[in-house]
This record gives structure tokens, C-alpha cells and sequence, in this order.
């Protein structure tokens, strides 16, 4: 399978740069993933999408203000550090640029020595492991000094740093938004509620990896990144419940997708409670086990994300959706719009 199957053209325009003042007044397409057909609406009018007793599935994860901008003690020379993942307490993966002016035992300053980064190890690609320094509690730290680490094709300032959370962000520890959960509002998510749609959380914590492109032309070759996630007994109970009832688990995002299809595909199609690093890469062949619908973005192309809703709906399907999408004007990528691939004749 060619890397190239999975490639569109994307005007540089239609990339949002900005979210919209409103959450939920981005745009949706809607795919069936079956036919093919399209349907433009709102994603406010999600709500018109979603039946009585459908299980909606989002990312609770929490986006950390993870990049820094610092110098090195010894120089004053400028050096921007990304939090990845804390390794144990207080020991950091993160990516450093300009990496080739660090090297083992090099010490950052942030913010006047309010926050200091001690080099330990340097890795492959622009990685290294520091131990960070500092007095009183890190993440308020971080909510000083830290900003919210944007997607590279993101070139505008972020005006409102919660504009990259999603409004029932809980559980720290992501270095991108799960994006698909950016419409939602607290509003939307009550009348859905009210609708009898059961609103549930999983946590899978968005690495670099997200933003990685795919660098081999046979994607079979393609080594996937692992990211951390947990699933709770409430919510391993409420899925196992809408399978046994022959109810639709909906996924709200790319993340959600991964979460589900991993603990399904090692307990034979049920959910329980665990917690866990998963590497699984969703390409077309790929059976699904867990989820039977879709709100997501529209992701860059040759991605392996384009990948993933082409094994759900098809690679013409979603490129021809994608296309329409470029010819409505649709924004493209993290503040972009949405896409609900369903089942259910439009």
C-alpha cells in the first residue's frame, strides 16, 4: 500500500490559523460511509446526527502548556524545549531545538531560574531526557512560563490559551489537543445528554507522534508512535452494555478511535478497566471492533489519520469528501471543521 494513495491537494489558505469565536459554529460534513453521500450542515446540528441510547466516546485528556522558551547558562544561547512525556518524577522526553547546541549536563534557565532543565541523555530526531528543577508545584510553573504547543502549521498567535482544550479537558499530560472535541461546548454537550445520548470518557494522552509525517513510501513499514491511555470500569460497563444492546459507540476523534479499537482488539471485542501504551496503526484491511461512527477532522494529507477514516469509510469515499470539503472552503486541520462519517442514510 503506496503512501501516495492517500494524498490530496490542500490550497495553504483553507489551513485555519485561528479558532472560531464559537465552538460549535464550525462547519460539518456529513459522510455516510456506505454510499458515499455528502451533507453540509453546522456541527451545532450534530444533535440531529446522534440517536437516543448512542454512546458518544471523548478524550478527557488535558493539553499541558509544554513549550518553553529559555537559554542555555552557560551562553545566553536561545534554546525552545517541548515537553513530551514525563519519564518518572520529575524526569522529562522532550523535544529541543536547536538540539546540535545541547549536550549532556547542559543546563536551561526559564523564566529568570524560576524553572530549570538539566540535560541527562540525548536521543535520535531532536529528542533528549532532562531532569527538570524548580521550587513549588509544576504545572503552575508551567501556566506561567509554558504556552500551548501548536501544530508546526500553525503560524498565528493563540489569543485564548483554553481555546486549545477541550471544555472537559481533566487529565493533564497531552503535547497536542485532541481536536475533534474542539466543537463541543458545555451547552451542546447538555442537550445531547437530554436526548438520551449517553456521554462517556476515555484518556489518551496525544504525543509528538501526531505530528510526525509518514516518511516511508510502503506504509506497511511505518512504525507507529505509542501514547498512553486509560479506560475506567463505569465506561468499560456502558460500552459493553451498548454492544450487548446492539447500540452505536460513537468516537469523537482519532484518539478516542485508537482507545477503543486497542482495548477491543485485546479482550475480544469487550472493554474492561485497564490502562496502557498503545501503538496501534488503523490502515485499510484493519477490522473495526469497537466503534461504529465518527466526528472528526479533516486531517494532512498522507497522514496516517487520513489512513484511519479511510479504513472506516473507504479511501475514494474520504478523498472525494475531502475534495468537496477544498471546493465548499472548508478550514482544514486543528481549529479546522468537522466531518461525522455515520452509517445512517443522509
Amino acid at each position: 500500500m503506496n503512501i501516495n494513495d492517500f494524498d490530496y491537494n490542500l490550497p495553504e489558505e483553507l489551513i485555519a490559523q485561528t479558532p472560531l469565536k464559537e465552538r460549535s459554529s464550525s462547519r460539518l460534513l456529513i459522510l455516510n460511509k456506505d454510499t458515499g453521500n455528502i451533507k453540509h450542515e453546522h456541527f451545532y446540528n450534530i444533535i440531529n446526527y446522534l440517536h437516543e441510547g448512542d454512546v458518544l466516546v471523548l478524550n478527557d485528556t488535558k493539553v499541558i502548556p509544554a513549550r518553553l522558551i529559555g537559554s542555555k547558562e552557560e551562553t545566553n544561547a536561545v534554546i525552545e524545549l517541548l515537553l513530551l512525556k514525563e519519564l518518572t518524577d520529575n524526569n522529562w522526553e522532550c523535544l529541543a531545538r536547536p538540539c546540535k547546541r545541547l549536550k549532556v549536563g547542559t543546563i536551561i534557565s526559564f523564566g529568570e531560574g524560576l524553572l530549570k532543565a538539566e540535560v541527562t541523555e540525548k536521543l535520535e530526531d531532536g529528542i533528549v531526557h532532562v531532569k527538570l528543577i524548580y521550587d513549588g508545584i509544576l504545572m503552575e510553573i508551567l501556566d506561567k512560563l509554558g504556552t500551548m504547543p501548536l501544530p508546526p502549521y500553525i503560524h498565528e498567535k493563540l489569543e485564548d490559551q483554553s481555546r486549545y482544550q477541550t471544555v472537559y479537558a481533566k487529565n493533564i499530560g497531552s503535547a497536542a489537543a485532541p481536536t475533534a472535541g474542539l466543537h463541543f461546548t458545555n451547552d451542546l454537550l447538555k442537550k445531547l445528554a437530554n436526548k438520551g445520548v449517553i456521554i462517556t470518557y476515555v484518556t489518551l494522552h496525544v504525543g509528538l507522534g501526531t505530528f510526525r509525517p509518514v516518511e516511508v513510501e510502503n506504509i506497511l513499514e511505518h512504525k507507529m508512535h505509542s501514547e498512553f491511555y486509560v479506560m475506567s470500569e463505569e465506561t468499560a460497563n456502558i460500552l459493553n452494555k451498548a454492544k450487548e444492546e446492539n447500540r452505536r459507540i460513537v468516537a469523537v476523534g482519532t484518539t478516542s478511535t485508537r482507545t477503543l479499537e486497542t482495548i477491543a482488539t485485546n479482550n475480544d471485542g469487550k472493554f474492561k478497566a485497564c490502562a496502557g501504551n498503545t501503538d496501534i496503526f488503523i490502515y485499510p484491511g484493519y477490522k473495526f471492533k469497537a466503534i461504529d461512527a465518527l466526528i472528526t477532522n479533516f486531517h494532512l494529507p498522507k497522514s496516517t489519520l487520513v489512513m484511519l477514516v479511510s479504513t472506516l469509510a473507504g479511501r475514494e469515499n474520504i478523498l472525494n469528501a475531502y475534495n468537496e470539503a477544498i471546493k465548499e472552503k472548508y478550514r482544514f486541520f486543528s481549529f479546522g471543521d468537522a466531518m461525522f462519517i455515520t452509517g445512517d442514510d443522509i
